[in-house]
């Protein structure tokens, strides 16, 4: 059995917040990629059941971004250099994405007439809630790949542009993009009582379920260029469980979908994403970048490490319960 140290936990807390994140604010991405594939004579309606599921929570669900990414540059501050490094195009970019998102939905939201520039904040809001996923993917896809700390060769196109230009990356990108969507459908259908728009995101939610599953066919396939990963999701100790979870979560979903049974859908879906993320975190274990650097070589000082965690014990115990507080307000 592994060694459970300071640093594993903290990883592993990184890991939760990135769970958290995922499943929460993923969907309000999500909600951006329904906004813009809105159509038919309930468009409108549609669009307006977004704005109204995401308008009271979207910026409390960045806080978890925000947890994941202190927790790495205080407790694993040679593996954040790396990434920061290595990846500053697309997590640039994602990071444009995420303030432009923000920035629009506000602009539209709170525009009191409805005319060609509040349709014009609506599009860029929904363009960059496809783009910001798609890079947060790619991003994955280059860590698991290992492509992310190897020794830079002092050409830029080399050392910056070819981690992430690949089809694996870019595989896991569709593949975020397609649990955000999936997740957010799935939502959306607990958050109307109309039911012509439950049927709608009902509708969707089923096509995005099946393509979010030929979409795990084309990544494993391409997952030759990870083969730490493609390993490590087919024979580490615990893989075998979690893909069961996660196959068991996905049916239960799609059929829990046909059924109009929309809360256990729920319910299966954040199991299915969340068995899919820590899959994807057993499989790289121990390695905080695979295959150059451990979670061990790229810790903080053993004080550092310490002083977080009594921070982080202390914190959440404010931010919790803030944040249940700030759900059962808006989504009672």
């Amino acid at each position: 059995m592994p060694e459970i140290t300071l640093a594993t936990v903290l990883a592993g807390t990184v890991v939760v917040a990135l769970n958290a994140y995922v499943v929460l604010a993923g969907a309000d991405f999500g909600g951006g990629v329904w906004d813009l594939l809105a159509t038919g004579p309930r468009s409108g309606k549609q669009r307006d059941l977004v704005a109204h599921a995401i308008g009271p929570v979207w910026e409390a669900n960045h806080v978890w971004l925000i947890l994941a990414i202190v927790l790495l540059f205080t407790c694993f501050p040679a593996g954040f250099a790396e990434l920061a490094i290595t990846l500053h195009i697309p997590l640039f970019l994602m990071l444009v994405g995420i303030v432009l998102r923000g920035s629009a939905f506000s602009f539209r939201s709170y525009d009191r007439e409805h005319d060609v520039r509040q349709e014009y904040w609506g599009r860029i809001f929904a363009v960059a809630s496809v783009v910001t996923p798609v890079l947060l993917g790619v991003a994955v896809g280059t860590v698991a790949a290992g492509r992310v700390g190897v020794p830079r060769s002092g050409d830029f196109a080399t050392d910056f542009l070819r981690p992430w230009l690949t089809p694996f990356a870019w595989s896991i990108g569709l593949y975020t993009l397609l649990l955000f969507a999936f997740l957010a459908a799935v939502y959306l259908t607990l958050e109307t009582d109309d039911s012509a728009l439950q049927e709608d995101f009902r509708a969707r939610a089923l096509v995005s379920g099946v393509l979010l599953f030929v979409a795990a066919l084309v990544t494993l396939g391409l997952s030759g260029s990870a083969p730490l990963i493609r390993t490590g999701l087919l024979a580490v100790p615990g893989a075998v469980p979690l893909h069961l979870t996660t196959g068991i979560a996905a049916v239960t979903a799609l059929v829990s979908l046909w059924k109009r049974r929309y809360r256990l859908a729920r319910a299966a879906a954040i199991v299915q994403v969340s068995a899919i993320l820590w899959g994807w975190a057993l499989a790289q274990y121990p390695y905080l970048l695979p295959p150059h650097l451990s979670i061990g070589d790229a810790a903080a000082p053993a004080v550092t490490l310490r002083l977080t965690l009594g921070a982080l014990v202390v914190g959440a115990g404010v931010l919790i319960p803030s944040l249940v507080y700030l759900f059962r307000i808006f989504k009672r």
